[in-house]
Protein backbone atom coordinates (compact mmCIF):
# COMPACT_ATOMS: atom_id res chain seq x y z
CA UNK A 1 0.00 0.00 0.00
CA UNK A 2 1.45 3.07 -1.35
CA UNK A 3 2.71 5.74 1.50
CA UNK A 4 0.32 8.73 2.62
CA UNK A 5 3.29 10.97 2.67
CA UNK A 6 4.51 12.97 -0.42
CA UNK A 7 7.82 12.32 -1.56
CA UNK A 8 9.51 15.42 -0.24
CA UNK A 9 8.81 17.27 2.85
CA UNK A 10 6.95 20.27 3.09
CA UNK A 11 5.58 22.48 5.93
CA UNK A 12 2.32 21.25 6.39
CA UNK A 13 4.22 18.36 7.72
CA UNK A 14 5.42 20.24 10.85
CA UNK A 15 1.98 21.79 11.66
CA UNK A 16 0.82 19.51 14.49
CA UNK A 17 -2.04 17.67 12.23
CA UNK A 18 -2.88 14.54 10.22
CA UNK A 19 0.25 14.64 8.16
CA UNK A 20 2.77 15.36 10.93
CA UNK A 21 1.12 12.09 12.74
CA UNK A 22 1.50 10.06 9.48
CA UNK A 23 5.30 11.52 9.30
CA UNK A 24 6.24 10.18 12.78
CA UNK A 25 4.27 7.01 12.46
CA UNK A 26 6.13 6.34 9.23
CA UNK A 27 9.00 7.48 9.38
CA UNK A 28 10.52 7.84 12.86
CA UNK A 29 8.10 5.04 14.94
CA UNK A 30 9.57 2.50 12.10
CA UNK A 31 11.81 0.06 13.78
CA UNK A 32 10.82 1.67 17.75
CA UNK A 33 9.57 -0.76 20.18
CA UNK A 34 5.81 0.01 20.65
CA UNK A 35 5.20 -0.54 24.35
CA UNK A 36 7.62 -1.54 27.24
CA UNK A 37 6.15 -4.30 29.68
CA UNK A 38 6.14 -2.57 32.54
CA UNK A 39 3.54 0.57 31.42
CA UNK A 40 5.78 2.70 30.30
CA UNK A 41 4.60 5.71 27.68
CA UNK A 42 7.18 5.78 25.57
CA UNK A 43 7.33 7.23 22.04
CA UNK A 44 4.85 4.55 19.79
CA UNK A 45 1.87 6.27 22.56
CA UNK A 46 3.02 9.80 20.60
CA UNK A 47 1.61 12.08 24.12
CA UNK A 48 3.57 15.09 25.07
CA UNK A 49 6.15 13.17 26.48
CA UNK A 50 7.42 9.87 27.92
CA UNK A 51 7.07 8.64 31.35
CA UNK A 52 9.52 5.95 32.58
CA UNK A 53 8.89 3.93 35.71
CA UNK A 54 11.21 4.88 38.49
CA UNK A 55 10.44 2.91 41.73
CA UNK A 56 6.83 3.80 42.48
CA UNK A 57 6.96 6.79 40.73
CA UNK A 58 7.22 8.11 37.04
CA UNK A 59 10.03 10.07 35.25
CA UNK A 60 8.51 12.06 32.98
CA UNK A 61 10.41 13.58 29.95
CA UNK A 62 9.44 15.68 26.82
CA UNK A 63 11.84 17.77 24.34
CA UNK A 64 10.66 20.52 21.55
CA UNK A 65 12.45 22.83 19.24
CA UNK A 66 11.52 26.45 18.17
CA UNK A 67 11.40 28.15 15.11
CA UNK A 68 9.24 30.73 15.32
CA UNK A 69 9.50 33.93 13.27
CA UNK A 70 9.09 36.45 14.15
CA UNK A 71 11.64 35.74 16.79
CA UNK A 72 9.89 39.05 19.27
CA UNK A 73 5.83 39.12 19.22
CA UNK A 74 3.30 40.86 21.27
CA UNK A 75 3.28 39.03 25.00
CA UNK A 76 6.51 37.35 24.57
CA UNK A 77 9.73 35.88 22.34
CA UNK A 78 11.45 32.48 21.35
CA UNK A 79 12.81 32.38 24.86
CA UNK A 80 9.35 32.59 26.64
CA UNK A 81 8.19 30.22 24.23
CA UNK A 82 10.54 27.72 24.63
CA UNK A 83 10.31 27.49 28.27
CA UNK A 84 6.77 27.67 28.46
CA UNK A 85 5.89 24.63 25.53
CA UNK A 86 8.44 22.38 27.56
CA UNK A 87 7.43 22.80 30.88
CA UNK A 88 3.77 22.98 29.33
CA UNK A 89 4.47 19.35 27.68
CA UNK A 90 5.39 18.03 31.25
CA UNK A 91 2.58 19.67 33.01
CA UNK A 92 -0.11 17.67 30.22
CA UNK A 93 1.36 14.58 31.24
CA UNK A 94 0.59 15.97 35.32
CA UNK A 95 4.43 16.37 36.30
CA UNK A 96 4.06 19.97 37.16
CA UNK A 97 7.52 20.02 39.67
CA UNK A 98 10.26 20.42 36.62
CA UNK A 99 13.67 18.53 37.92
CA UNK A 100 15.33 20.99 35.47
CA UNK A 101 15.90 21.94 31.77
CA UNK A 102 18.36 21.68 28.87
CA UNK A 103 18.76 24.39 25.98
CA UNK A 104 20.39 24.19 23.12
CA UNK A 105 21.00 27.57 20.79
CA UNK A 106 21.64 27.72 17.33
CA UNK A 107 22.62 30.85 16.64
CA UNK A 108 23.10 32.31 12.69
CA UNK A 109 26.14 34.11 12.17
CA UNK A 110 25.96 38.43 12.36
CA UNK A 111 22.47 37.71 14.84
CA UNK A 112 22.62 40.57 17.08
CA UNK A 113 24.23 39.87 20.75
CA UNK A 114 21.67 42.50 22.29
CA UNK A 115 18.95 40.03 20.65
CA UNK A 116 20.00 37.06 22.45
CA UNK A 117 20.88 38.82 25.95
CA UNK A 118 17.59 39.83 25.45
CA UNK A 119 16.21 36.22 24.89
CA UNK A 120 18.26 34.93 27.61
CA UNK A 121 16.60 37.23 30.21
CA UNK A 122 13.24 36.16 28.58
CA UNK A 123 14.30 32.39 29.05
CA UNK A 124 15.36 33.43 32.85
CA UNK A 125 11.96 35.45 33.71
CA UNK A 126 9.96 32.08 32.29
CA UNK A 127 12.43 29.90 34.68
CA UNK A 128 11.46 31.73 37.23
CA UNK A 129 7.43 31.80 36.92
CA UNK A 130 7.42 27.94 36.37
CA UNK A 131 9.36 27.23 39.47
CA UNK A 132 12.23 25.53 37.01
CA UNK A 133 16.30 25.84 36.55
CA UNK A 134 17.94 25.30 32.77
CA UNK A 135 20.61 22.78 34.45
CA UNK A 136 22.56 21.93 30.70
CA UNK A 137 22.87 23.44 27.55
CA UNK A 138 24.89 24.03 24.60
CA UNK A 139 25.63 26.44 21.63
CA UNK A 140 26.00 26.25 18.16
CA UNK A 141 26.76 29.09 15.29
CA UNK A 142 26.24 28.59 11.60
CA UNK A 143 26.86 30.53 8.54
CA UNK A 144 25.11 33.93 7.37
CA UNK A 145 22.45 32.33 5.36
CA UNK A 146 22.04 28.84 6.84
CA UNK A 147 19.42 29.60 9.42
CA UNK A 148 17.19 32.39 9.52
CA UNK A 149 17.91 34.09 12.96
CA UNK A 150 18.14 32.01 16.15
CA UNK A 151 16.83 28.04 16.99
CA UNK A 152 16.12 27.00 20.30
CA UNK A 153 15.68 22.86 21.82
CA UNK A 154 14.65 22.35 25.21
CA UNK A 155 14.48 18.90 27.00
CA UNK A 156 12.60 18.92 30.41
CA UNK A 157 12.01 15.87 33.42
CA UNK A 158 10.24 15.47 36.39
CA UNK A 159 8.68 13.32 38.34
CA UNK A 160 5.25 12.37 39.39
CA UNK A 161 3.19 10.32 41.40
CA UNK A 162 0.08 9.83 38.51
CA UNK A 163 0.83 10.16 34.61
CA UNK A 164 -2.04 11.85 33.02
CA UNK A 165 -2.44 10.69 29.27
CA UNK A 166 -3.85 12.34 26.66
CA UNK A 167 -6.19 9.07 25.36
CA UNK A 168 -7.56 8.36 28.72
CA UNK A 169 -11.39 9.58 27.79
CA UNK A 170 -14.79 7.60 28.19
CA UNK A 171 -18.43 8.76 27.55
CA UNK A 172 -19.44 11.50 29.78
CA UNK A 173 -16.49 12.95 30.88
CA UNK A 174 -16.78 16.59 30.40
CA UNK A 175 -14.20 18.85 28.23
CA UNK A 176 -12.90 21.93 29.50
CA UNK A 177 -10.28 24.63 28.32
CA UNK A 178 -8.20 27.32 30.81
CA UNK A 179 -8.54 30.07 28.34
CA UNK A 180 -9.48 32.12 25.50
CA UNK A 181 -8.45 30.08 22.16
CA UNK A 182 -6.50 31.31 19.56
CA UNK A 183 -4.33 34.36 21.33
CA UNK A 184 -0.99 33.51 20.76
CA UNK A 185 -1.65 32.43 16.09
CA UNK A 186 -3.13 35.72 15.99
CA UNK A 187 -0.92 37.61 17.80
CA UNK A 188 2.31 36.15 15.68
CA UNK A 189 0.30 36.52 12.50
CA UNK A 190 -0.23 40.32 12.98
CA UNK A 191 3.22 40.91 13.42
CA UNK A 192 4.44 38.51 10.93
CA UNK A 193 2.49 40.34 8.60
CA UNK A 194 2.13 44.15 9.94
CA UNK A 195 -1.52 43.57 9.73
CA UNK A 196 -3.20 46.94 11.24
CA UNK A 197 -5.60 45.85 13.42
CA UNK A 198 -7.96 48.04 16.06
CA UNK A 199 -7.14 45.27 18.69
CA UNK A 200 -4.52 44.54 20.97
CA UNK A 201 -3.41 40.95 19.96
CA UNK A 202 -1.29 39.65 22.19
CA UNK A 203 0.16 36.07 22.44
CA UNK A 204 -0.77 33.80 25.82
CA UNK A 205 2.24 32.31 26.03
CA UNK A 206 3.00 31.23 29.50
CA UNK A 207 3.93 27.95 32.00
CA UNK A 208 0.96 26.38 32.94
CA UNK A 209 2.23 24.17 35.52
CA UNK A 210 1.23 26.04 38.51
CA UNK A 211 -2.64 26.60 37.25
CA UNK A 212 -2.38 22.48 36.11
CA UNK A 213 -1.13 21.39 39.63
CA UNK A 214 -4.01 23.56 40.93
CA UNK A 215 -6.88 21.54 39.13
CA UNK A 216 -4.70 18.21 39.79
CA UNK A 217 -4.86 19.27 43.50
CA UNK A 218 -8.90 20.34 43.45
CA UNK A 219 -9.74 16.57 41.94
CA UNK A 220 -6.82 14.35 41.26
CA UNK A 221 -8.65 11.15 40.37
CA UNK A 222 -11.16 12.77 38.24
CA UNK A 223 -8.49 14.34 35.74
CA UNK A 224 -8.21 11.73 32.96
CA UNK A 225 -6.35 13.65 29.88
CA UNK A 226 -4.93 16.83 28.60
CA UNK A 227 -3.09 18.72 26.44
CA UNK A 228 -2.16 21.99 25.36
CA UNK A 229 -3.48 22.63 21.67
CA UNK A 230 -0.51 24.16 19.90
CA UNK A 231 -0.04 23.63 16.75
CA UNK A 232 -3.34 22.88 15.15
CA UNK A 233 -5.15 24.36 17.62
CA UNK A 234 -8.08 22.97 19.88
CA UNK A 235 -9.38 21.06 16.68
CA UNK A 236 -6.16 19.09 16.15
CA UNK A 237 -5.58 18.32 20.07
CA UNK A 238 -9.71 17.52 20.38
CA UNK A 239 -8.80 15.22 16.93
CA UNK A 240 -5.85 13.31 18.46
CA UNK A 241 -7.35 12.79 21.89
CA UNK A 242 -11.02 11.61 20.84
CA UNK A 243 -8.82 9.10 18.49
CA UNK A 244 -6.73 8.02 20.93
CA UNK A 245 -9.68 7.18 23.66
CA UNK A 246 -12.10 6.20 21.13
CA UNK A 247 -14.74 8.53 21.67
CA UNK A 248 -16.89 11.58 19.71
CA UNK A 249 -16.80 15.13 21.26
CA UNK A 250 -19.88 17.40 21.06
CA UNK A 251 -18.95 20.98 21.42
CA UNK A 252 -21.20 24.32 22.08
CA UNK A 253 -20.00 26.65 20.34
CA UNK A 254 -21.83 29.57 22.69
CA UNK A 255 -19.27 28.27 25.36
CA UNK A 256 -16.36 28.66 23.82
CA UNK A 257 -14.18 31.33 24.88
CA UNK A 258 -12.72 33.64 22.21
CA UNK A 259 -11.84 36.97 22.66
CA UNK A 260 -13.27 39.38 20.58
CA UNK A 261 -10.42 40.76 18.86
CA UNK A 262 -9.04 37.05 17.61
CA UNK A 263 -13.02 36.75 17.27
CA UNK A 264 -12.54 39.57 14.82
CA UNK A 265 -9.21 38.88 13.37
CA UNK A 266 -10.83 35.48 12.43
CA UNK A 267 -13.22 36.53 10.63
CA UNK A 268 -11.41 39.00 8.74
CA UNK A 269 -8.70 36.87 7.56
CA UNK A 270 -11.29 34.06 6.92
CA UNK A 271 -9.41 31.56 10.01
CA UNK A 272 -11.12 29.37 12.05
CA UNK A 273 -10.32 30.20 15.49
CA UNK A 274 -10.46 26.42 16.63
CA UNK A 275 -7.33 25.67 14.07
CA UNK A 276 -5.24 28.73 15.48
CA UNK A 277 -2.19 27.64 18.01
CA UNK A 278 -2.20 28.16 21.49
CA UNK A 279 0.81 28.60 24.38
CA UNK A 280 -0.91 29.38 27.19
CA UNK A 281 -3.89 27.07 27.13
CA UNK A 282 -4.95 23.49 27.98
CA UNK A 283 -7.24 21.11 27.16
CA UNK A 284 -8.98 18.84 29.85
CA UNK A 285 -10.93 15.88 29.72
CA UNK A 286 -12.40 15.66 33.85
CA UNK A 287 -15.46 13.11 35.18
CA UNK A 288 -18.45 15.06 35.15
CA UNK A 289 -18.70 14.95 39.38
CA UNK A 290 -15.77 16.68 39.33
CA UNK A 291 -16.52 19.54 37.14
CA UNK A 292 -17.29 22.17 39.27
CA UNK A 293 -14.63 21.84 41.51
CA UNK A 294 -12.06 21.85 38.76
CA UNK A 295 -13.31 24.91 36.87
CA UNK A 296 -13.93 26.80 40.49
CA UNK A 297 -10.38 25.99 41.21
CA UNK A 298 -9.16 27.28 37.50
CA UNK A 299 -10.92 30.04 37.75
CA UNK A 300 -9.18 31.35 40.93
CA UNK A 301 -6.13 30.94 39.10
CA UNK A 302 -4.42 33.98 37.23
CA UNK A 303 -3.95 32.20 33.89
CA UNK A 304 -7.58 30.36 34.56
CA UNK A 305 -9.80 33.26 34.43
CA UNK A 306 -11.54 32.59 31.91
CA UNK A 307 -11.79 28.73 31.69
CA UNK A 308 -15.18 27.74 30.32
CA UNK A 309 -16.58 24.05 29.69
CA UNK A 310 -17.24 23.32 26.45
CA UNK A 311 -18.44 20.07 25.42
CA UNK A 312 -18.49 16.73 26.37
CA UNK A 313 -17.39 13.05 25.27
CA UNK A 314 -20.10 10.95 23.42
CA UNK A 315 -20.38 7.47 22.46
CA UNK A 316 -21.24 7.67 18.99
CA UNK A 317 -19.11 8.54 15.88
CA UNK A 318 -15.50 7.96 17.86
CA UNK A 319 -13.14 10.27 16.79
CA UNK A 320 -15.13 12.65 15.61
CA UNK A 321 -15.69 16.62 16.38
CA UNK A 322 -19.03 17.77 16.38
CA UNK A 323 -19.99 21.70 17.12
CA UNK A 324 -23.63 22.29 18.40
CA UNK A 325 -23.66 25.87 17.04
CA UNK A 326 -27.21 26.21 18.13
CA UNK A 327 -28.87 26.15 14.91
CA UNK A 328 -27.59 22.73 14.08
CA UNK A 329 -24.47 20.41 14.30
CA UNK A 330 -21.52 20.68 12.11
CA UNK A 331 -18.09 18.51 12.07
CA UNK A 332 -14.92 20.34 12.93
CA UNK A 333 -12.50 19.14 10.84
CA UNK A 334 -9.09 19.28 11.67
CA UNK A 335 -6.51 21.45 9.51
CA UNK A 336 -4.21 19.26 7.28
CA UNK A 337 -1.71 22.03 8.05
CA UNK A 338 -1.01 24.88 10.25
CA UNK A 339 -3.12 28.21 8.85
CA UNK A 340 0.26 30.22 10.05
CA UNK A 341 3.91 27.75 9.55
CA UNK A 342 6.75 28.62 12.00
CA UNK A 343 4.27 29.18 15.20
CA UNK A 344 6.35 27.76 17.85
Amino acid sequence: MRSALDDRITLKYGAGGQAMRALIREVFLDGMIPAHPNGDIGLAAMDDGAALRVGDRWLVVTTDSHVIHPIFFPGGDIGRLAVSGTVNDLAMMGATDVLGLTCAVIIEEGFSRADLVRIQQSIRAACEEAGAMVVAGDTKVMGRGELDGVVLNTTGIAMSDRVVPDSGLRPGDCLVVTGTLGDHGMAVMARRHGLALDADLRSDVAPLNGLVRAALDAAPAAIVAMKDPTRGGLASALHEMAEKSGVGVLLDELALPIAPAVRAASELLGIDPLHVANEGKAVIGVRPEAVGTVLDRLRAHPLGRHAALIGRCVAERPGSIVLDTGFGRRLVTEPEGEPLPRIC
